[in-house]
């Protein structure tokens, strides 16, 4: 059996992620608190990219997949929000929701949240793109990958949009 054949069995037997998906708990470094007394802005992005990532291997597009198939995704747009101050100390967890996909995009919805408390400090909306890292061009997911993203885009449609998508930077109207 061929890497890529076993990569795609393997995939069979993997169960969906959940909708949404949840993060493993995060903590913030030392190293991420600015001159403010909280996480500077930057590693909101990190944390929620950290838990992108948990996602893809459930997905089969993490490194494996970059391996073996020579695909990954980049992010092509993202638009975060932050509404709530996180401090050193603080657990996150982070709700990834996939909002929609087509053949070469994934267009998700990430909330970092207290990790014991609840409440959301920041969300993120994404439009990430499929790469040939062959040729580094964006390119159609594989038919396997496809059906599997379709099937969570699918689950994810079942539960409430979360509040925040789609919205746009503007200066409110007077």
């Amino acid at each position: 059996m061929t890497t890529d054949a076993a990569t795609r069995n393997r995939l069979k037997d993997m169960p969906l992620p959940p909708a949404p998906f949840l993060s493993s708990v995060m903590q913030i470094e030392p190293q991420w608190i600015d001159y403010n007394g909280h996480l500077n802005m930057a590693y909101y992005n990190v944390m929620m990219d950290r838990a992108i990532d948990e996602m893809w291997l459930q997905l089969g597009i993490g490194p494996g997949y970059m391996k073996e198939r020579h695909g990954s995704t980049f992010t092509a747009e993202c638009h975060v929000r932050y509404l709530r101050e996180i401090h050193l100390g603080n657990p996150v967890q982070v709700s990834v929701y996939l909002l929609a996909a087509d053949e070469k995009r994934i267009h998700t919805f990430e909330e970092l949240r207290h990790a014991t408390e609840g409440w959301i400090s920041a969300t993120s909306e994404n439009m990430t793109v499929h790469i040939d890292m062959n040729a580094r061009k964006v390119a159609p997911f594989p038919p396997d990958i496809r059906a599997r993203i379709q099937a969570v885009v699918d689950s994810h449609a079942a539960v409430p949009q979360p509040e925040g998508t789609g919205r746009k930077v503007a200066m409110p109207s007077k």
